[in-house]
């Protein structure tokens, strides 16, 4: 079986090496993943009314809904979503036409909306959520709906974001080995 890789209009999807895509998942339109993403059952991943991209060695796990604004809906260009690199995205979170840093972690059922910016190194926590414009700066855990700020990352939980990234290359791996 093999997942659900669809064009939009003169748009398809890109895939870099070494890329898992679950079979129960579905990238459509102008979606562009780096070297090592992998994707994970039952999510989607829809750049139809403009693009997404996702860096490499990231991980969109199950059930995870990303999404883009149209042109002319939030602003003249609309707003694209982009993914850094070593980004772990948990279970269920939806993120529509946002920005994400590198080595960021957005816990479980987070949601992140139009043209929020997360930078480098940052924790959201499980079930946050990070309204239209919002800037999340560098070195910090928010949580809370709206998100705040609640401490700054510790030197553990900052050495921990691209192990968890390496952890999902190394399980997708294995999926990619078993076939």
């Amino acid at each position: 079986m093999l997942p659900v890789l669809r064009g939009y209009k003169n748009s398809f999807p890109v895939l870099g090496d070494s890329v898992y895509i679950d079979p129960f998942s579905s990238i459509i339109g102008d979606v562009t993943l780096g070297d090592d993403v992998n994707i994970w059952p039952m999510c989607v991943v829809r750049g139809d009314v403009n693009f997404i991209t996702i860096g490499k060695r990231s991980n969109i796990q199950d059930g995870s809904i990303l999404h883009v604004a149209r042109a002319g809906e939030a602003s003249i260009d609309g707003y694209p979503l982009i993914i850094g690199d070593d980004v772990t995205v948990g279970h269920k979170a939806m993120l529509h036409a946002c920005r994400i840093g590198n080595r960021v972690l957005i816990g479980m059922g987070a949601i992140v909306l139009d043209n929020a910016q997360i930078d480098d190194d940052v924790i959201l926590a499980a079930g946050a959520l990070v309204p239209p414009n919002k800037h999340l700066e560098s070195g910090y855990l928010y949580i809370g709906s709206p998100a705040k700020a609640a401490r700054k990352l510790t030197d553990d939980e900052l050495a921990f974001l691209p192990r968890s990234a390496a952890h999902y290359v190394t399980l997708k791996n294995e999926y990619i080995a078993q076939g």
